[in-house]
């Protein structure tokens, strides 16, 4: 896991004998005189920082070796022992990410945000998200992806931090982020990601605070993460940080296809773009009732901020027009999520052809999902059959 070591040379006559030195790992010695394998499995008899031993070029009368230490063994011994004493030490948490089905824009705040009115729904697609109960005092953070930042700006260590504010928790965590869920999308994956890791900070402190707590004091640090705490399905209202659960309005077998190019777009400029005279005037609370009585189509799935989010990307609606006219009736409804720049396909799992064969749309993202909620007391879990694809010529790093 660690990569810092320090290492001395030691020259010695070819009759100089390893008598206390063994080995936790296998190594082979390759000399003038043949090689030399040490077994794993083994301890250092004498300093356990002893990580590898290899020889040096050397005249045939004498022989070089190498003794490399690794001074992080003491904290991976430190970890061993943490996993021993520790109650709960390790836990694995699917991080799911949402879309939002209609989402109204309703006015301006005096804080310089807007007020929204929205049907959140969480979705299949999401990150893996490891954690272990770290022996120092500091959150370390890895991903599988380039481009997320591993320090204080990622929202997990922001969310860490918060509950250790909050709580008085003296607990840190080695975390690895298995990313699916792109960025830049509307999908609220690091929100997702936020509430995820209050969830687990709270489990491996024996659950000292309420999921009341934990959603109230999640908006301090973002708008979307509150509605994680929901049970899957609900209606926000203010930044987004007031929720309303419900009961899933459509089935949760729907399925769609998740479509997101390669661009993203900034939330910061799409809301700066937008014009609340030219918004939709719909009551929002008709939207829900109208898909809670009739299902999703496609003059319910009102998003104010498309009409920004195509100024910014003006790819972005003639893809949304185009999946719309080769679906030949096969999608409910075709919408954009939050700000962008996923287009979503309710009704069927397959994109349009064109997705696969135009070049000009080589490099998207696509997954397939249904909607998702959690029981009562319990995380989200990944279905068995969530899952995400891509054309066979798109970039491996875009798919994660």
């Amino acid at each position: 896991m660690f990569s810092s070591m320090a290492s001395c040379n030691i020259p010695c006559s070819s009759g100089f004998q390893f008598r206390s030195i063994s080995f936790r790992r296998n190594f082979v010695f390759n000399g003038p005189h043949g090689s030399l394998a040490f077994a794993s499995g083994l301890k250092h008899q004498k300093n356990p920082l002893v990580q590898r031993v290899t020889t040096c070029n050397s005249a045939a009368s004498k022989q070089q070796f190498e003794i490399v230490y690794d001074p992080d063994e003491r904290i991976n011994k430190l970890a061993d022992e943490v996993d021993r004493d520790a109650p709960l030490s390790r836990l694995t948490l699917f991080s799911p990410c949402k879309i939002n089905v209609f989402l109204r824009i309703t006015e301006k705040r005096e804080d310089g945000y807007h007020d929204l009115a929205s049907l959140f729904h969480v979705i299949s697609l999401g990150d893996t998200i490891k954690f272990s109960l770290s022996p120092s005092k500091k959150d370390r953070l890895s991903t599988n992806v380039s481009g997320v930042p591993l320090d204080d700006r990622n929202l997990i260590i922001k969310a860490l931090n918060l509950y250790r504010k909050k709580t008085g928790s003296d607990k840190f965590f080695w975390i690895h982020l298995d990313k699916k869920v792109p960025t830049g999308a509307g999908l609220g994956g690091g929100s997702s990601n936020a509430a995820t890791a209050l969830w687990a900070a709270n489990q491996f402190s024996g659950c000292i605070a309420t999921e009341k707590d934990l959603q109230e004091w999640s908006s301090e640090i973002g708008s979307d993460i509150p509605f994680f705490f929901s049970e899957g399905a609900a209606f926000c209202t203010g930044r987004g940080e007031v929720v309303q659960n419900l009961p899933p309005p459509v089935p949760l077998d729907v399925p769609m296809v998740l479509i997101k190019p390669q661009e993203a777009c900034s939330t910061a400029e799409v809301y700066k773009r937008l014009r609340l005279d030219q918004t939709s005037k719909v009551d929002p609370l008709s939207l829900l009732d109208k898909i809670t009585k009739n299902g999703i189509s496609q003059d319910v799935c009102i998003n104010d901020l498309e009409p920004p989010a195509f100024e910014v990307l003006p790819s972005l609606r003639r893809l949304k027009q185009r999946i719309i006219s080769s679906s030949r009736g096969e999608f409910d409804a075709v919408f954009m999520s939050g700000s962008g720049s996923t287009i979503v396909g309710i009704g069927s799992p397959d994109p349009p052809g064109f997705i696969y064969n135009d070049d000009e749309f080589q490099d998207v993202f696509l997954a397939e999902a249904n909607f998702l909620t959690r029981e009562a007391n319990q995380w989200y879990r990944e279905p068995a059959s969530a899952s995400a694809r891509s054309p066979p010529s798109e970039h491996p790093e875009l798919a994660r």
